[in-house]
């Protein structure tokens, strides 16, 4: 069977690899296309499914990506399997949650040496909630660390999956890698034969070509799609003819048609990217089908604003986010204005990590040159009107003598460590507000904690600080739980007396004074001295609760008097102060990217 032709339904596999970050299923993803013959030798490198620079640069992957190959069994028969390499971190379970849909299969993959960590957890919920089959698959075996038996009882015990059949394997070495093949033939159903019905395809992917438009990566579910066909997606209602189908394996490779139960690409001439969805429905034009049930939506847990750095950029910046949503359907935008920055758009991340990736990405791939604001979450005010607002910019709060009951959103948060770094964790939960609900012993040396943690405290500088007390070894994973009342503040700050309204930020009143002198203390170090004397204050609605001194760069201007009377100085310093006044009247000064990024991390101020 060639990637030309059409596989039997019976004969195809679909399936996806989840773990967590940094478990090697980027690697395994690797063995698996070298010993099924789809990548030849002058193409092998490693992690060949992470086609961006910055998934190789960080050793992530962000984007699930898709691979067809052909494996002869010992059985004789020759299969399709369909691979899909998904994201590990806690930020792109959206991706993990997609894959998921697309497959009747998952290869579970844990490290050896690490043991279940919370990822691992949250994505067996996430194959438990899609009804997928899982194969657990014990990586890294080959390490001297390594500790088989103790992570086949974890499994069992955490995740209660039976590691009866589970697979030894090191990804590095390829040990192993053809009882995983064999496994996946035995273990994991073929999808449904249903070639017959009216055609019903999941979209799961998608992104931009500069040539041929919008390409979107598809599940088959039923009939058949083939070049020519006048298809609709069934969300816009808009109809368009198909040009090409076919698979990819690195690259694409072309077909005449796709059938039930596989996975590939359609290009249809769609030049909007509003027209093809991620999660949406395509069928035939003249079709009446019920869509197939998309995902769940991704919930934005983290909010900043995005403004280009030269004001006539902000239409490419606007068709810039609007290919990259084609491609990341989890963020979303809407534009807003900033007295200090002028136009550009609030935008839904996440999570820090994803944020951080959308920044990259805008410059690299877009030559962007952005600034983004401080991050923030969505908050529930209640005014002494009654009425209910979501504020997700702390530029839109009311005044402070209006609200009635202020809340914010609350995360249930799991952390996984050895013992020997669980006081330092509890000792930064407790200066973040955490509540402890549960602590387990998981073996002699692990423990698993889970806290309530207002999810305010873990935009700044939370992730760096667990990674840094448990010397990278506690893994966390969050999900939304609720918004309860707190007594939460404005702090604004002010450079120059003037409000800059994009370094506000919502705080709890206990930590506002501490925060607010950081704040200007690290603003101090990152903002250029100006000719005159600049104040920066951090201030919460009148009051002003800390103040630093910007000092002015001041000329020599006695360096030619020597001797003589003291009036002659003390009148060219009287001149000199006279228009540094002028100057501060009519100066503007100017903020650096840095300085908003230093409300993220102020860990490092004294």
């Amino acid at each position: 069977m060639s990637k030309t032709t059409n596989a039997e339904p019976e004969l195809i596999r679909n399936f996806c690899i989840i773990a967590h970050i940094d478990h090697g299923k980027s690697t395994l993803a690797d063995r698996l296309l070298e010993m099924t013959g789809a990548v030849a030798d002058r193409e092998k490198q490693a992690q060949i499914l992470d086609s961006m620079d910055l998934e190789r640069e960080r050793g992530i992957t962000i984007k699930a990506q898709t691979a067809t190959v052909d494996y002869t069994a010992k059985d004789g028969k020759t299969y399709t399997l369909n691979l899909i390499d998904t994201p590990g971190h806690v930020d792109f379970t959206y991706e993990v949650s997609r894959s998921l849909t697309a497959c009747e299969g998952a290869l579970l993959v844990v490290d050896a040496t690490q043991g279940v960590e919370a990822q691992t957890v949250a994505n067996v919920y996430l194959a438990a909630d899609n009804n997928v089959d899982i194969i657990p698959v014990i990586n890294k075996v080959d390490l001297p660390s390594a500790d088989y038996e103790r992570v086949c009882f974890q499994i069992e015990e955490e995740l209660a999956i039976d590691t009866s059949n589970a697979i030894k394997c090191s990804a590095k070495t390829g040990m192993g890698v053809p009882d995983i093949l064999e496994a996946i033939i035995h273990y994991i159903p073929s999808p449904p034969d249903n070639r017959d019905k009216d055609l019903r395809a999941l979209i799961f992917d998608s992104w931009f070509d500069a040539y041929q438009g919008v390409i979107v990566l598809v599940r088959i579910f039923d009939g058949t799609v083939k070049i020519g066909d006048q298809i609709k997606m069934m969300h816009s209602g808009k109809v368009f003819e198909v040009q090409k189908v076919g698979i990819m394996c690195v690259k694409a490779y072309p077909r005449e048609s796709l059938s039930a139960g596989e996975v590939g690409y359609i290009i249809a001439n769609v030049k909007d990217v509003k027209d093809s969805r991620v999660g949406d429905t395509i069928c035939m034009a003249s079709a009446q089908v019920e869509p197939l049930p998309g995902f769940k939506k991704a919930k934005q847990m983290v909010f900043a604003g995005i403004f280009p750095v030269e004001t006539n950029q902000f239409e490419s910046l606007k068709d810039a986010l609007a290919k990259l949503t084609l491609n990341d359907s989890s963020l979303s935008y809407e534009p807003e204005t900033s007295v200090a920055l002028g136009f550009g758009f609030r935008c839904g991340f996440l999570g820090l990590l994803h944020m951080e990736i959308i920044q990259e990405r805008l410059e690299r791939e877009y030559n962007m040159n952005v600034i983004f604001t401080a991050p923030t979450c969505v908050y529930i005010v209640e005014t002494t009107k009654g009425e209910e607002l979501r504020v997700d910019n702390p530029a839109n709060l009311p005044s402070a003598t209006t609200i009635a009951k202020f809340s914010e959103p609350v995360v249930k948060a799991t952390f996984h460590m050895p013992q020997e770094h669980l006081g330092g964790v509890m000792a930064l939960l407790a200066e973040r507000r955490g509540v402890q609900t549960k602590m387990e012993y998981l073996s002699q040396s692990r423990v698993m904690l889970q806290y309530e943690l207002p999810l305010n405290e873990m935009v700044f500088d939370f992730f760096d600080r667990i990674k840094s007390i448990s010397r990278g070894y506690a893994s966390m994973d969050y999900e939304f739980l609720d918004y309860k009342e707190s007594d939460l503040v404005r702090l604004d700050i002010l450079v120059n007396g003037e409000p800059l309204d994009a370094l506000s930020c919502i705080v709890h009143r206990s930590n506002s004074y501490e925060r607010g002198r950081l704040l200007v203390k690290k603003l101090r170090e990152v903002i250029p001295r100006q000719q005159y004397e600049v104040p920066l204050q951090a201030a919460i609605g009148s009051k002003v609760i800390a103040r630093e001194t910007l000092s002015a760069l001041r000329k020599d201007v006695t360096a030619k008097c020597y001797g003589g009377d003291i009036s002659r100085k003390r009148k060219l310093l009287d001149k000199q102060k006279e228009g540094k006044k002028r100057m501060k009247q009519v100066g503007s000064v100017e903020i650096p990217q840095e300085a908003f990024m230093a409300i993220l991390n102020l860990s490092d101020v004294e």
